[in-house]
């Protein structure tokens, strides 16, 4: 029969093994249960509460989670922490009109997974979800050096913090600052303006001159005189020759 002794060396060792497989071992992340949620993400890393009001007064959020569940292209989101909204001059959010603040938020999405390697070999500008950033007013550029990622809107020049979640079809980095675009900030070209009248030409055929008119008026009075004159010397002589009768 085995001893009392050899009983409690064989339970130390199990425990001892078990113990050292456990520590050796590395836990891994539960997987989200049901459909992606990129709010519920957020909340779960915490010090983002700003940004996930602004994802749902702008039903942003609704569009992201539709995207990840119905398309295989996937989404990358640059989230910004509160401290980052914190440090940005006073007011700035409430003078945003409601189209400004969905623009905002979908200047941080974009509309496909890019793992933080690839960052090294995108085109600048890179395409987000506010618009095509060829027109000038919403440019999001994107170095590297090393291991670190740099990011300039021509407005904010920021860096990718770290990681907060990736899962090969959604990638989410906390960036320093908040991505303000250039198209904010921008004053835009005034109207042309309205071309004036064109004055009207004037004929080289000028009318007939003054002393022209005069001329003509000094002529037909003459000759209205003179006949005049004659029709007078004519009606006396019909009168002179009926008394003579």
């Amino acid at each position: 029969m085995m001893t009392l002794k050899l009983k409690q060396l064989l339970l130390s060792l199990t425990l001892l093994f078990t113990t050292t497989l456990a520590q050796t071992t590395p836990a891994t992340a539960p997987a989200p249960s049901g459909p992606t949620n990129i709010t519920a993400i957020l909340e779960k890393a915490g010090q983002y509460n700003i940004f996930i009001k602004l994802l749902r007064s702008t039903q942003v959020e609704n569009q992201i989670n539709t995207q990840l569940n119905n398309s295989n292209q996937g989404l990358t989101l640059f989230a910004p922490p509160d401290n980052a909204f914190s440090n940005l001059k006073a007011g700035i959010l409430n003078s945003l009109s409601d189209e400004q603040k969905v623009e905002l938020v979908q200047f941080h999405t974009l509309p496909s997974y890019v793992p933080l390697s690839s960052f090294q070999t995108v085109s600048n500008p890179i395409r987000t979800q506010a618009g095509n950033s060829n027109n000038g007013q919403f440019p999001l550029n994107v170095t590297t050096s090393g291991s670190n990622v740099n990011i300039t809107t021509g407005v904010v020049n920021t860096t990718v913090a770290n990681t907060i979640y990736t899962d090969g079809q959604l990638a989410v980095y906390q960036v320093d600052q908040v991505l303000l675009p250039l198209d904010f900030f921008t004053t835009p070209a005034p109207a042309p303006a309205p071309t004036p009248a064109k004055k009207k030409k004037t004929h080289a055929f000028a009318p007939t001159t003054t002393a022209d008119t005069t001329a003509d008026s000094s002529n037909a009075v003459r000759i209205i005189t003179k006949f005049s004159t004659g029709v007078s010397f004519g009606v006396v002589l019909v009168m002179v020759a009926a008394i003579g009768l």
